[in-house]
């Protein structure tokens, strides 16, 4: 997947970027660069919500923060901090990073709660034929079911990415050094770019079984920012729509009682097998990017305190 973003990115840099302060070492000059790919990341995402495009920004996002662990580690980054500690934008960066932590790891239990309800009805399908119609709606109910229970948290996290984003854009920092000044814009837009990839995670798990929608979840779906894809021949459904599709078409044929249901069956056994290879991607991205988190909060911290 790694590979992946590299090629692609080889054909971003056309994208206009906001230029960092004077730089001082050459870790300023990647993480601008890094920076300025996930810039172009986030047009890529407005007009595909699959998963691999969610994990090459996990990638590369992955990628920036490698470059903040330099940063932060240089002298010049850590005298300027111990030096001028109580700027607002510290606390705000500080404030931003344990909410991340925590979106994280909804958003990692999301994943394990979706995982488990791929699970339990690939289940069902492959006892299919020992069992009646009944039973394998039962199991589509069951899988229904589990998803709308996930809504609510990820309304949380949406609604606590919103309100981290507006925070951050509130108080840009004036009047500080220029090497700081760069550190300062450089955490703040790092912080900016992981609310977006996370909001993508959570758009992407947020597909609605149902085509009516309730008047709560229209309200998530205006920050959203994307329209719904229909279950009617859209090749750009991304993995969860491309289940539900397929549940959805099995359910009409129970409805209908229609005797020609086994190639729908299988139809949505092999897209259950490719969401459930698609999650665990998208968790063993999320762990490295819980580690990563942790890792920039913890030295933040440590260097305050010294």
């Amino acid at each position: 997947m790694a590979g992946y973003y590299l090629e692609k990115s080889e054909n971003w840099y056309h994208v206009r970027s906001n230029s960092l302060p004077a730089r001082s070492h050459p870790v300023t000059s990647t993480i601008d660069d890094e920076l300025n790919k996930l810039k172009a990341w986030e047009e890529l995402s407005t007009s595909s919500s699959k998963a691999e495009t969610i994990c090459v920004g996990l990638s590369g996002l992955g990628d920036v923060y490698e470059c903040v662990k330099d940063l932060l580690h240089l002298p010049s980054t850590q005298q300027a901090l111990f030096q001028f500690p109580d700027q607002k934008w510290v606390s705000e960066v500080l404030d931003a990073s344990v909410k991340l932590v925590d979106v994280c790891e909804t958003t990692r239990d999301l994943l394990l709660q979706m995982k488990q309800s791929v699970q339990d009805l690939q289940s069902g399908l492959r006892r299919r034929k020992s069992t009646e119609e009944s039973s394998l709606q039962f199991c589509i109910n069951a899988f229904i079911s589990a998803r709308k229970k996930m809504k609510k948290d990820i309304v949380k996290g949406l609604e606590a990415l919103k309100q981290m984003k507006n925070k951050l854009g509130s108080s840009p920092p004036i009047g500080i050094e220029d090497h700081l000044s760069m550190v300062a814009r450089v955490l703040k837009q790092v912080c900016v770019i992981t609310i977006s990839i996370f909001h993508s995670l959570l758009t992407f798990m947020s597909v609605s079984m149902s085509k009516r929608k309730s008047s709560a979840w229209l309200l998530v779906l205006k920050f959203v920012h994307k329209e719904q894809i229909s279950y009617e021949g859209n090749q750009n459904k991304n993995e969860v729509e491309s289940v539900d599709a397929a549940i959805h078409a099995i359910s009409k044929k129970i409805s209908r009682k229609d005797c020609d249901i086994e190639k729908k069956v299988e139809k949505a056994k092999t897209r259950l097998d490719s969401l459930e290879v698609t999650i665990e991607d998208l968790e063993s991205g999320l762990e490295c990017m819980f580690r990563h988190l942790i890792q920039m909060r913890v030295t933040l911290l440590n260097i305050l305190a010294y």
